[in-house]
């Protein structure tokens, strides 16, 4: 009995001396303010704001990385999955690893049917509708055009969609 206890106290300080070089900050899944972890951390769930919540990196599979050393100053870049390089507050915590699941956009829905049980409704085209519902609508047959010389494709409420024409806010063009 006796050599058992000391093979089993041997493990057990094996073990603690592994959790005494692990500390926190290494840790999937532990939340904490950017200030705290290190330059190259891979997170998710990212606040915009201090207490706010967590806004950002929050989708299936996404995660978004540290590349400017938090402690050195009040804000820091993080690399979003949109490519995006992002200042951030240090005070906003953001949880450690990526989220689970990377599989969920590549899945395939098998019918019509799944994708309504997700809450999406069909898209229907413009010419397939009539002149009351789309500016696209009407006419008889295989229609594009309405009228002698044609039409420019529209959007449902009548704003050009090629050709070039701006659809931002001014403020992003300049």
């Amino acid at each position: 009995m006796d050599a058992v206890d000391a093979h089993t106290q041997s493990l057990r300080d094996k073990f603690m001396d592994q959790m005494s070089f692990l500390d926190i900050n290494s840790q999937i899944g532990s939340c904490m303010p950017i200030a705290m972890m290190r330059i190259g951390t891979i997170i998710h769930n990212i606040e915009m704001r201090p207490g706010q919540g967590g806004k950002l990196v929050r989708a299936a599979g996404t995660s978004a990385k540290i590349l400017k050393d938090p402690t050195a100053s009040r804000f820091v870049t993080v690399k979003l999955p949109s490519g995006v390089e992002k200042e951030i507050d240090t005070r906003c915590k953001a949880t450690i690893g990526q989220v689970s699941n990377p599989s969920h956009g590549t899945r395939k829905l098998r019918k019509a049917g799944q994708s309504r049980w997700l809450g999406r409704r069909p898209v229907v085209r413009g010419v397939a509708m009539n002149p009351v519902d789309h500016p696209h609508g009407g006419g008889e047959g295989r229609s594009k055009s309405s009228g002698k010389f044609g039409r420019t494709s529209v959007s449902p409420w009548g704003k050009p969609t090629k050709s070039g024409y701006k659809t931002g806010p001014l403020k992003r063009r300049k």
